[in-house]
């Protein structure tokens, strides 16, 4: 690190250039202290002006050297109208954007915690709408604020790019907000890798309390993202002793993980269920108090983590916990809800189980009418056959759930998103995100490798390095041995349609 000063319209700022960073770095630090955007930044340097890929080792740069920055905070002008281009002469970005391939995150050295888990939350569109509305006023000084305005602009431009995107800006608001987000790693240099688990809580936290304050009686956040659970504290050695009963919000569930636990299911029913000791003020004494969670609140994206990470004091690490642990596809937590919520969700259960089972029905027919003769198989799809335990009555939502914008009526879900990690230990290892590809949305899926029509293609997001693979392969994440194991997992509400 070298510390400059930076002169600009009078004033002077102080700056630590990280001179193995290049010149976009740099520029990124300057917008921060002055909100003046790295494109509208003209610094003056030794050769000239600095550029977004200059080697700042190469400056020579010097303790206390005053450098000039030119530049206005304001909006950029916006470029004219390009003119239509045929395939055949577009670029290979120009192609890649015209396909709709994902572009992805480029690796500013251990960032891919933070790469993986961006990825992922992209992959809700009520949270790209929320922080459009969104603006910060110009020269905001709140890290957070900014963090959440980066986020947008990352976002746009991952839409519109090709190939890797740098994210210099939100790193570093990132770095000011959360600064444990910059340790340095003691003993190989550079900064350390760092946890995506509580690296979701955090932006999850920065987005409730940056998008609040627009005003909203709830965020997206609170609507979309967040749940309330019911926890109820008994005594066993104290019959009479009245059941302490508390609501509370949360945003995600936790999958416990030991030796018994092998499904997802079985990880989340521990996570809601404990043995504490504390005082007993009935038996004047410390004694065993059960909890037992339970939602009474469904979001209609919904959290879950795994606690693959263990304090080993032996070694002083964060030790991973590899153990085989299988994820579905498709969710079902009524299990985990209050009986009060179950009655609530009931019509709307029997209402997509008829939609799921029309479809496959239809998708039965489809198959027989690709086999059978033409008239043949006019008279199989005349046929009205409703599916099994379906009713004659039309659905409709109940007022409760549609007054509670962004909820989860069924209590079923269907998995969107997967953050993996491949290594030992939690500072050290490899982060990765795998999302789900929506039909029909997006450029074409690739050819010659069909799969059933009720499969889907997700995305693999290396950093950078995009490629695709199938349901088949996601299910391979659950873990057991040295491959990528699903850390953090998304999934959406289904949809009553």
């Amino acid at each position: 690190m070298v510390k400059v000063l930076v002169k600009w319209q009078g004033k002077k700022y102080e700056v630590d250039a990280d001179i193995t960073m290049p010149g976009e770095y740099f520029k990124a630090q300057l917008f921060s202290l002055t909100g003046v955007a790295p494109e509208r930044q003209k610094i003056l340097v030794k050769g000239g002006q600095l550029k977004d890929d200059t080697d700042m080792s190469q400056l020579g740069l010097k303790e206390n050297q005053i450098l000039m920055m030119i530049g206005t905070v304001g909006e950029l002008l916006k470029a004219p109208t390009q003119p239509v281009k045929f395939v055949e002469d577009m670029s290979e970005n120009e192609v890649a954007q015209a396909l709709s391939i994902p572009a992805g995150l480029t690796n500013l050295g251990n960032t891919c915690y933070m790469n993986a888990t961006l990825q992922c939350l992209k992959a809700i569109p009520e949270l790209k709408s929320a922080t459009d509305k969104h603006s910060v006023a110009r020269g905001q000084t709140d890290a957070r604020a900014n963090m959440v305005e980066s986020m947008k602009s990352l976002f746009k431009q991952l839409n519109e790019s090709g190939e890797g995107v740098p994210p210099f800006v939100f790193l570093q608001f990132l770095r000011q907000a959360y600064p444990r987000f910059a340790e340095q790693d003691s003993q190989h240099g550079g900064y350390r890798q760092q946890d995506a688990d509580e690296f979701w809580s955090e932006m999850l936290t920065t987005l409730d309390q940056v998008l609040g304050k627009d005003g909203s009686v709830s965020t997206v956040v609170e609507k979309h993202m967040s749940g309330r659970m019911v926890t109820t504290w008994k005594c066993d050695e104290a019959p009479d002793e009245e059941p302490t009963v508390r609501q509370e919000p949360f945003r995600k569930l936790n999958c416990l993980i030991d030796k018994s636990v092998n499904y997802l299911s079985q990880g989340i029913k521990k996570g809601l269920e404990e043995v504490i000791e504390k005082h007993s003020e009935t038996l004047d004494r410390n004694a065993d108090y059960k909890s037992v969670s339970r939602i009474d609140r469904l979001p209609e994206y919904l959290t879950v983590t795994y606690n693959r990470f263990f304090w080993k004091a032996s070694e002083s690490i964060d030790a991973k916990i590899v153990k085989s642990v299988k994820f579905p596809l498709d969710l079902d937590v009524s299990e985990f809800c209050t009986p009060e919520l179950v009655e609530k969700m009931r019509p709307a259960r029997l209402h997509l189980r008829e939609i799921e089972d029309k479809k496959a029905h239809e998708r039965k027919l489809a198959k027989k009418g690709q086999n059978a003769e033409p008239e043949a198989e006019k008279k199989e799809m005349d046929v009205d056959v409703k599916p099994e335990g379906s009713s004659s009555t039309p659905f409709e939502l109940s007022p409760e759930f549609k007054a509670d914008d962004g909820c989860n009526p069924t209590g079923m879900y269907e998995l969107i998103g997967v953050v993996t990690h491949i290594g030992r230990t939690a500072n050290s290892g490899h982060y990765m995100a795998w999302v789900r590809k929506e039909k029909g949305v997006g450029g074409p899926d690739p050819a010659g490798r069909g799969i059933p029509e009720t499969q889907h293609w997700w995305y693999k997001f290396d950093d950078d390095e995009v490629s695709m693979v199938t349901d088949d392969e996601i299910l391979k994440l659950c873990g057991g041995g040295d491959w990528h194991t699903a850390y953090v997992t998304l999934y959406r509400a289904k949809k009553l349609e």
